[in-house]
């Protein structure tokens, strides 16, 4: 068969492809013929109709067809009559263009790798780093470093005394660990990603929350698993679900953020997180705990949902210091049995032999303080949250959110239309919006009128960013979709 791109794929692949100078449809030219250049979109393949794209991109139909015709120019693409439009199947292949080939999360990362500055992305959370973080690095750099340069191991599984500060956290925690239980990571994204290898392979099935965190469903896809939605309520994934997934399938892997949700930062019960791990060693499933979103947090957060699991269940705790302290510092772990942390131990060596030691020295240290960095940040992103609640009961009243009970942003309901289109507009108005069907476990739009809000901005930027989404927001409601200019600088 064809392959054939459907729109709301497409879409998703051009990101903020509106953004910038130069007359609409060559912007939109120019991001198909990059998508083409770079193997997103391959010889052979067939685009979407010049209306359903335009529809999708809320511009004018002239938009596309001038942007089709300028490819077709340049032999980029080919048209035949009743095959619609291709892209040339003469031109040589091409590599991957390196992003998961069944994935759908790409826009959460997309931004990370172009700089606009006049583009407010709400892709990523923004985490600056805290006065502590400073500290701790001046203090590696003036007691710490002789004993470092002296270090001839690589210490794939982790400096030994960042394994022990990290067994001594989850003690604190209720939640018993020795340190070969601990395996550190560039980040807590490595960290699951270390969990898909090991667990998953081609024709597995994952079940998880829905909606769920892209990109984490991308490293799943990217083995070849399939997932299994399980809706939320407010006490987090629904254990009758979950019964009736693990009692109709054969899942490999139980995938779930207890504390606390991403996108809609709720937190899971105690009662919950403990008939998750009594499901899980009753039907044998491993359980991935993802504890990275943090940030704003509740008072009375429950113990890790492995500290509430019986004898026999198999959880794998992961978190990171990079929502708490500072996201320049890539520094992860996971906490898992101690033979499965010693088979995840291998693939870590496979994927980059071992993280940095200057920088696991520095998380000991912030380990050591970790109440101390947790409250701080949590404290100014209730002031964001607050700053931003009011900012949206303002101006765009008829928006709905629950207010999260910790992470660092919204789950906003658009009332009677979908965010994808409303991100269309928005990025006219140079602001990146993640549509919630990027966040969909299914892989389909139930949550088409939902989208993810970061409020973790300062001041200025969350007062800027709701103004353009308010000037956004009219247009849609007012004037349908953006009228392109072919011969005016559109700004």
């Amino acid at each position: 068969m064809d392959p054939v791109r459907r729109t709301d794929d497409l879409v998703d692949s051009l990101g903020a492809w509106s953004t910038g100078n130069g007359a609409l449809h060559r912007r939109l030219s120019h991001s198909l013929r990059e998508l083409v250049d770079q193997g997103t979109l391959v010889p052979g393949e067939r685009l979407p109709s010049e209306r359903g794209l335009a529809a999708a991109l809320r511009v004018s139909r002239t938009t596309v067809v001038s942007a089709y015709d300028h490819l077709r120019v340049e032999g980029v693409l080919e048209s035949r009559q009743g095959s619609g439009t291709r892209v040339c199947g003469s031109r040589a292949p091409v590599r991957s263009d390196g992003w998961s080939a069944n994935g759908t999360g790409d826009p959460i990362y997309r931004n990370l790798l172009q700089t606009d500055e006049n583009l407010i992305s709400a892709s990523c959370l923004r985490t600056p780093g805290l006065a502590g973080v400073e500290q701790a690095i001046r203090e590696v750099t003036a007691e710490d470093l002789p004993a470092l340069m002296a270090e001839g191991n690589y210490h794939p599984r982790g400096l030994p005394a960042l394994r022990e500060a990290i067994a001594r956290h989850y003690e604190h925690q209720g939640l018993p660990t020795h340190p070969d239980q601990i395996v550190v990571t560039t980040g807590a994204h490595q960290a699951v990603a270390l969990v898909a290898q090991l667990y998953l392979r081609q024709g597995s099935l994952v079940v998880a929350e829905d909606p769920s965190f892209a990109g984490c469903l991308d490293l799943f896809r990217d083995r070849g698993a399939g997932i299994r939605p399980v809706p939320l309520d407010d006490q987090g994934i629904d254990p009758n679900g979950v019964r009736r997934a693990l009692s109709e399938t054969s899942p490999h892997l139980l995938y779930v953020m207890p504390s606390y949700h991403n996108p809609t930062g709720t937190m899971m019960s105690s009662a919950r997180r403990r008939e998750l791990g009594e499901l899980s060693a009753r039907h044998g499933v491993p359980i991935l705990e993802d504890s990275a979103y943090t940030g704003l947090r509740a008072p009375d957060e429950p113990p890790p949902l492995a500290a509430h699991a019986p004898r026999g269940a198999e959880v794998v705790t992961v978190d990171s210091l990079s929502k708490v302290g500072w996201a320049g510092l890539r520094l992860g772990w996971l906490r898992a049995p101690a033979e499965m942390a010693l088979r995840l131990s291998r693939r870590k060596v496979l994927a980059d032999l071992a993280g940095p030691l200057l920088d696991q020295a520095v998380g000991v240290r912030l380990l050591d303080r970790y109440a101390q960095l947790a409250r701080e940040r949590s404290e100014g992103l209730r002031v964001a949250l607050d700053h931003m609640e009011g900012l949206l009961r303002r101006d765009l009243p008829e928006w709905r959110w629950r207010t999260p009970e910790g992470g660092a942003a919204l789950w906003v309901q658009l009332p009677g239309t979908s965010a994808r289109a409303f991100a269309q507009v928005a990025l006219a108005h140079d602001v990146e919006l993640v549509p919630g069907p990027v966040m969909s476990a299914a892989g389909d739009d139930r949550h088409d009128a939902y989208f993810r809000l970061p409020f973790a901005y300062d001041r200025a930027t969350r007062e800027e960013l709701v103004w353009r989404l308010a000037r956004s927001w009219r247009e849609l409601d007012r004037h349908g979709p953006v009228q392109d200019h072919p011969d005016a600088l559109v700004v």
